[in-house]
């Protein structure tokens, strides 16, 4: 189903079955992507949504738009570590997104035994958890080069959480980043 890579503009979908490759396609990594694909999905031939798995690698805030979507959408979801998906491929040459997109389609397949529904964190533990990331990149955070180890997930994340999360994980950051930039100036 949907891979997902350390990178915020796409994302690329593969569907398997017995007979094979299905369906591979990209769509931009925003709920307007998105749906489009899923509309794109339910036009397919033998479609049916309840018996599909989405599966896709753990990569963080960059999943938080097609999870919060399927779990809407009462899709079923695997979030699966990409070292499981790895090591169960075995040595494997030639690496793209869309390459990945039908290795994780084709390991779904192959372990739909074993699959484990995802379900979202509470959210107290959604907001704890990005604290404590945006916690360890202020501890990582050191001047002058790495300014931008703060500002840029911060910035980038805005699209990935809700507003409310968005202004506390911005308060939170306010004064660190100010003496950041201070610092950052001085060195030049």
């Amino acid at each position: 189903m949907p891979k997902t890579r350390h990178r915020p503009p796409g994302l690329d979908w593969a569907i398997y079955s017995q007979q094979g490759l299905q369906f591979s396609t990209h769509s931009a990594n925003t709920l307007a992507g998105i749906k489009t694909v899923l509309t794109e999905l339910k036009a397919l031939p033998n479609w049916e949504s309840p018996k599909a798995v989405f599966c896709m690698e753990h990569t963080g805030i960059y999943t938080a738009h097609l999870l919060e979507t399927l779990y809407a959408s009462k899709l079923s979801v695997w979030l699966e570590s990409s070292l499981q998906i790895k090591q169960a491929g075995g040595m494997q040459r030639g690496k793209t997104d869309k390459v990945d997109a039908q290795r994780i389609a084709q390991y779904t397949h192959r372990f739909r035994d074993q699959i484990r529904l995802w379900q979202p964190p509470r959210e107290v533990i959604q907001k704890l958890a990005f604290l404590s990331a945006t916690r360890q990149r202020l501890n990582q955070a050191g001047p002058p080069v790495r300014y931008n180890l703060l500002t840029v997930p911060v910035a980038e994340q805005e699209t990935f959480i809700s507003k409310p999360l968005q202004k506390m994980l911005k308060g939170t950051v306010k004064k660190p980043l100010i003496v950041l930039k201070k610092q950052q100036n001085r060195s030049r």
